[in-house]
């Protein structure tokens, strides 16, 4: 008689919950929208032929306004619980962290939740949205500033528009070639396997839970 077995099932531990992935993809689909109606603006006589640059600067205008509004409602109430906790780690540094991007990853980490270079992403990401929505609007309601605070604006807003696209398209690639992490942003999950080779310390962390890990 032959016994047939099968292999156990992964355990799956939870990294983002639904509210996380909301806000991410809501915060993707925005900068998605600002950067191609930057594109419009920037490029008129081309894009003339697929939106009329008016509208193309009404959508750039409210996908700008709304940029803030996905990462703060996530953030607030009781199911906003994790959103906040992730982003206490996003603000902690250990001195092991700061290392191991200073030698661009070739020194040892027992890593968190983030490693550093995702922690390094998010805190551009959230600054981004701060400066682009200050010069942005020094730039929309310009008759309320003086010359040098919209030629400022405008140089400053550009500058950071084009490290956005640098950044935006570096993050795709590395998303795309770490198929893992990219599922977590999906569905929410990760193996206990994939969380021990590449965020030790945060599954170490859930382990000593009192509560113990969550399933």
């Amino acid at each position: 008689m032959t016994t047939v077995t099968h292999a156990a099932a992964p355990v799956r531990i939870l990294r983002f919950d639904r509210v996380q992935r909301a806000a991410h993809w809501a915060n993707a689909i925005l900068f998605g929208i600002l950067m191609v109606t930057a594109l419009f603006l920037y490029f008129g006589s081309i894009a003339g032929f697929v939106v009329q640059r008016h509208l193309a600067a009404q959508i750039h205008l409210w996908a700008g306004l709304s940029l803030p509004v996905p990462l703060l409602v996530s953030m607030l109430g009781p199911w906003g619980a994790r959103m906040r906790r992730d982003v206490r780690r996003i603000n902690l540094w250990t001195r092991d962290e700061i290392r191991w991007l200073r030698t661009l990853g070739r020194t040892p980490l027992v890593a968190d939740k983030f490693n550093p270079g995702q922690k390094l992403n998010a805190i551009f990401i959230g600054t981004t949205i701060v400066v682009m929505l200050a010069t942005g609007s020094v730039m929309q309601w310009f008759g309320h500033f003086p010359v040098s605070w919209r030629t400022g604006a405008t140089f400053v807003h550009d500058v950071v528009a084009f490290t956005v696209f640098v950044v935006v398209f570096g993050h795709i690639a590395f998303a795309v070639t770490h198929r893992d992490s990219l599922r977590s942003i999906f569905k929410g999950w990760v193996t206990e396997s994939w969380a021990a080779r590449h965020a030790a310390g945060w599954l170490k962390e859930r382990e000593a839970s009192p509560s113990g890990p969550e399933p």
